[in-house]
């Protein structure tokens, strides 16, 4: 009795707020719209909503069948997007999501070389998905997933391709700069500033900070990376990244990496994707690719 188009009623009506902003959208009328719902209804005998004012509410089957459209379609979506690619004799688009700040200057060293690999492949990323991917893989909202802290689920698959280190960020007349390394209590005195994650996903403080009962004296976060390194920079706080990509801003900013306890925290940028996708070949072309990548 459920059809594809009444999922797709239920979610522009979601989305767009009104029966008729949801009928322009896909191209009904709103009395064609309306009778569609009051049939499957009928045929469910519970009501999917109910007017209150001007506004339309979701019943409890309602709210169940609006949360099945926002996982299928956009299944049926994809699948018909490459169905319509394989048929024009295009293998389709590789849509990587990224759930790593500083990870977008290492994916630019990978996407070259596989963009001249693989001609009939387009590449689309998508920021959008920092810190929510696993839910964007099973939702098949992306295909493959950067990330330096993989979240393991049954289907999905996570593969290490590149080794780094993450290390305390100083300007370059900063009294750590000169150090070996630096100690937890180094940073009780320092505004520390970070991407906005939470807490419990950021090594600075669940590998360093924490373990030694030290915090630092205030916390600011900030979204990009370059008004991070401008800010340590300047003079207004420590943060933490990769050393690989501090060496590289290094050259164009005054700032110094500094190893971050006496062994340091070693990490690495892991790629995910459906275990059933794992033997798709322009995915494991990407796979290869990105292990062979190297800092210079």
């Amino acid at each position: 009795m459920i059809e594809r188009s009444h999922l797709e009623i239920l979610r522009a009506v979601n989305q767009q707020g009104s029966l008729t902003a949801a009928a322009e959208s896909l191209h009904l009328t709103q009395s064609a719209l309306s009778h569609s719902i009051r049939k499957l209804e009928q045929q469910l005998g519970t009501d999917i909503w109910v007017r209150e004012g001007r506004q339309l509410r979701l019943t409890q089957s309602g709210e169940y069948l609006l949360s099945l459209a926002n996982r299928l379609l956009p299944q049926m979506e994809h699948a018909e997007m490459l169905i319509d690619q394989f048929a024009k004799g295009q293998r389709g688009t590789l849509r990587i999501g990224m759930e790593c700040h500083p990870c977008y200057q290492w994916l630019l060293k990978v996407v070259g070389p596989y963009l001249v690999s693989w001609p009939g492949v387009d590449v689309d990323v998508k920021q959008k998905f920092q810190f929510g991917g696993i839910g964007a893989l099973f939702g098949h909202d992306i295909d493959m997933l950067v990330t330096p802290d993989p979240l393991h689920r049954p289907g999905l698959v996570f593969e290490p391709v590149f080794d780094y280190e993450q290390v305390l960020v100083v300007a370059e007349d900063h009294a750590l700069a000169g150090k070996a390394w630096a100690e937890p209590e180094d940073l009780e005195k320092e505004t520390l500033i970070t991407y906005p994650v939470e807490i419990e996903r950021l090594d600075i403080y669940t590998r360093f900070l924490l373990p030694a009962h030290a915090s630092p004296a205030l916390h600011k976060t900030i979204e990009t990376t370059d008004i991070m390194l401008q800010m340590v920079a300047a003079g207004r706080g420590v943060a933490a990244l990769p050393r690989w990509l501090v060496e590289d801003y290094g050259a164009r900013i005054p700032v110094r990496a500094v190893q971050l306890g006496e062994a340091g925290i070693p990490k690495q940028i892991f790629l995910g994707l459906r275990e059933r996708d794992r033997e798709v070949d322009y995915l494991n072309s990407f796979m290869k690719l990105a292990r062979e990548v190297r800092w210079s």
